[in-house]
């Protein structure tokens, strides 16, 4: 009896049919979706470039460019290369400004910082009245620096000295604004005075932003309170160290309106900042010689900038 076997069918080859380029061309547009930017973007972004360009980018490329001539802001000028600069670094004036302005900004913002960070470590503690205490001492940062300025000069040159007089006190009785070797040191209180709610803020933000089961984990493994702060809260808190040492260091080289309203910059030159000499450059007749000035103290800036990161840099992650 003789079994009979059918045939075994050959695998079919599998047809590739449209589908899969299908799929392919619509994996192509999504990835094309994702990489174009939607319109509404470019609706707010373009304004925005476009005014940084004609307001910033263009006026400072203009100077830059006139910096290198003899302009006096009006009329006919020529190209002189660079006389400005060479003169510049020969000018006493000038290095006065710059002496004043670095040790003014150095000064400031060490006591800022030491102040703004006690304050906050104070104001984030367990104390009664502490959001009644964070809004009057944030009250100075929304008074405008000119107004804050003129007060504190009628103080330095008035009440002071009559308190002076009253109580007898004889280093009391000048103005410390007529003073030469001290006018610097009204600067730095009045400053610090008006700049440090921001940085408190910024303090107080890091300080809340620390769990406090670090704090209890350390207090039941026997840390004081001084080992707590030293070895806790200053490495976490360091990001906005930081932060506050860059962006108070670069607001106190542009100090000039409380300048202004103090000391005008006296007595003498003795707190000419270098904005102010800029400024009062400017609408002096030398347009071109405060335009390299104003060259000069941005790469400063740039620099210092650079170097605070650069020194910092691995520590200042927040």
């Amino acid at each position: 009896m003789s079994t009979e076997y059918a045939p075994i069918p050959a695998p079919a080859h599998t047809k590739h049919t449209g589908a899969q380029p299908g799929m392919r061309g619509r994996q192509v547009k999504r990835k094309r979706r994702r990489l174009s930017v939607e319109p509404i973007y470019w609706f707010f972004l373009l304004p925005t470039l476009i005014l940084i360009t004609l307001v910033i980018t263009v006026p400072a490329i203009v100077g830059f460019f006139f910096g290198f001539t003899n302009y006096i802001g009006v009329g006919d000028w020529d190209f002189i290369g660079l006389a400005n600069y060479k003169t510049l670094f020969a000018d006493p004036a000038i290095r006065q400004s710059y002496f004043f302005t670095l040790g003014f900004s150095l000064v400031t913002v060490i006591i800022v910082n030491i102040i703004s960070f006690l304050l906050a470590v104070g104001l984030t503690a367990k104390i009664k009245f502490k959001v009644t205490l964070r809004a009057v001492f944030v009250l100075p940062m929304v008074i405008s620096g000119i107004i804050i300025a003129y007060v504190f000069n009628f103080l330095f040159s008035t009440t002071l000295p009559n308190i002076g007089q009253a109580l007898g006190i004889s280093w009391l009785e000048q103005s410390i604004l007529s003073d030469p070797n001290w006018a610097w040191l009204a600067v730095v209180i009045v400053t610090a005075w008006q700049s440090m709610p921001t940085m408190l803020l910024i303090y107080i933000a890091g300080l809340l932003s620390i769990p406090t089961d670090v704090y209890e984990a350390a207090a039941i493994d026997g840390a004081s309170k001084w080992q707590q702060m030293m070895r806790i809260t200053l490495p976490l808190v360091f990001g906005y160290v930081v932060i506050n040492i860059v962006i108070g260091f670069k607001n106190y080289l542009n100090s000039y309106d409380i300048i202004v309203g103090l000391t005008g910059g006296g007595p003498g030159t003795a707190t000419r900042s270098v904005a102010l000499t800029i400024i009062t450059g400017f609408f002096g007749g030398d347009y071109a010689y405060q335009m390299a000035n104003a060259t000069i103290f941005f790469i400063l800036a740039i620099a210092l900038a650079v170097l605070q990161l650069s020194l910092t840099r691995g520590r200042n992650a927040i």
